[in-house]
């Protein structure tokens, strides 16, 4: 066997210099003989093209073969290789694949473009080997990318007079709703020649996420009005999230009505049916949320039985709650919110015991709660706040920054909301635990480090609590400071003590 490995091999290698050296790799790559033609790569040098390169690479993927991506790096070092993107993106999720960190890294540093499964690749590998916050960096690195690149190409079509098509045009209005710009996306849409449902989606989805339920439904009228474009199931569920978010459960039954009835040929699926559950519990109608859930002609699936449970404990209804939380640990024994909601609701009603029965249950089952955290950039670095923070180089600073604000906050009329404590403590103890939440301290550190005047922008991995939403309120108003806060959920855009959500969130 090994005799006529080695004589295929020499066949292959004897032709190599000729044009069929793509097949020859290929054919090699296809029948396992990786390190042969590696050998045969090495032997041509110069000649090796941009197939050749692209066959070993994806051969190399396939086998997650690190020194045969290595090997190739180097030839195309060695032999001054000017590969396309494309080709050092192979190289980059190969190095991902096989979580070499460092490698990966080196080679998206040294790329003179990216793209974006450039970015992806990168954030992947970070995130599969447990570096979050790395992850979340190339992420708010490459939005920014983005929304510069945007900016460019937006400026630039407008003074060449080039035509804007209208998928330019629609990226756009995505790009810009994306990184909170939704005056510069509605400037966009509403000079568009041509709308495509495309189009209308992009608007409707980015009012929606900034939780903007009345520009959502002035949107969706003007769709009807103009007639033009039908819409299809991503309008329905812009519509029914915005409105879920922004206190307008009238309209947005009135639109899962216009659904049920047909006239534009959407079916309902369980997003919109979920999308009505949240509506109704988020309006505090929690017993019809339930009656709807048992009437649907759809099996709920955990974000419905979730959303109901999130509705019970914002409006303190344990009967239900309780049909709620233990339906979902069914479902997802293994998600540690289910667990820590329950949990919170038996302790918004004192009821201890229980809650210690259920973070017994998180033990059993090794179950660990997501700790809260948020991160904010300065300066193009990112930093890290986790709840209760004692690890921050500059933790000092950003205390003592806390307790300043606090002083003025309290004479401005600011008094913590200590209802969101669901701990058995005095109340002294629950206002320190509510000044060690994760927004608070990457605010305080905001205010220290970030220009003057300008905007604080903020990142947190769970849904913003009711007193840290209310210190931003007021934060912005005394310390006259913008603060956009990107919550799990929602885009918070606080100016001048005002909110976009319209404290509805």
């Amino acid at each position: 066997m090994r005799t006529k490995i080695n004589l295929f091999a020499r066949q292959f290698a004897a032709s190599a210099l000729t044009q069929e050296l793509p097949t020859n790799l290929q054919n090699l790559c296809s029948n396992g003989h990786l390190n042969y033609a590696l050998t045969d790569m090495a032997k041509l040098g110069l000649q090796m093209n941009f197939q050749a390169y692209d066959t070993l690479l994806n051969e190399c993927v396939k086998q997650k073969s690190v020194r045969g991506g290595q090997r190739v790096h180097a030839h195309m070092i060695k032999t001054q290789y000017n590969p396309p993107v494309y080709l050092v993106t192979r190289l980059l999720v190969l190095y991902g694949k096989c979580e070499c960190l460092w490698d990966a890294r080196q080679v998206f540093d040294e790329m003179p473009e990216r793209n974006v499964v450039s970015w992806t690749a990168l954030m992947s590998a970070y995130s599969k080997s447990g570096y979050a916050s790395e992850a979340l960096d190339l992420l708010v690195k490459m939005l920014r990318s983005a929304y510069e690149m945007g900016k460019q190409i937006h400026s630039h079509t407008l003074r060449s007079g080039l035509p804007f098509y209208v998928v330019l045009q629609n990226s756009l209005i995505d790009m810009y709703t994306k990184c909170g710009q939704l005056s510069y996306a509605r400037r966009v849409f509403d000079k568009m020649s041509e709308r495509t449902v495309i189009s209308w989606n992009a608007m409707l989805v980015g009012y929606s996420k900034h939780g903007m339920a009345r520009e959502v439904a002035s949107l969706f009228e003007l769709m009807r009005n103009e007639n033009q474009v039908k819409p299809n199931n991503v309008t329905f569920l812009a519509i029914l999230s915005g409105c879920s978010h922004g206190k307008m459960e009238n309209k947005g039954l009135e639109v899962f009505d216009e659904m049920m009835s047909g006239k534009d040929g959407v079916v309902p699926d369980v997003e919109h049916y979920g999308c009505v559950v949240d509506l109704l519990g988020r309006a505090g109608q929690v017993e019809k949320a339930f009656e709807f859930i048992k009437q649907m002609p759809l099996e709920p699936n955990a974000a419905i039985w979730g959303s109901l449970l999130g509705a019970c404990l914002v409006h303190s209804n344990v009967e239900i709650g309780e049909i709620a939380g233990h339906t979902l640990l069914q479902i997802e024994p293994e998600n540690p919110g289910n667990y820590v909601i329950l949990s919170n609701l038996y302790a918004s009603r004192g009821r201890w015991d229980d809650v210690r029965s259920i973070r017994s249950l998180m033990e059993q089952k090794a179950v660990a709660k997501d700790p809260g955290k948020s991160w904010i950039e300065i300066d193009q670095t990112l930093h890290t706040f986790h709840a209760g923070d004692r690890l921050h180089p500059k933790m000092d600073e950003v205390y003592d920054k806390m307790k300043e604000v606090l002083v003025k906050l309290k004479e401005y009329g600011y008094s913590p909301n200590l209802s969101g404590v669901l701990f058995d403590v005095d109340d002294e103890q629950k206002e320190k635990i509510l000044l060690g939440h994760s927004e608070k301290l990457a605010l305080a550190f905001g205010l220290i480090y970030s220009p003057v005047g300008k905007p604080i922008r903020i990142m947190k991995n769970l849904r913003v609590c009711v007193d840290c939403h209310s210190f931003a309120k007021v934060v912005s108003q005394v310390c006259e400071r913008e603060v956009f806060m990107r919550d799990k959920n929602r885009f918070h855009h606080i100016v001048n003590g005002v909110c976009s959500c319209g404290d509805y969130w």
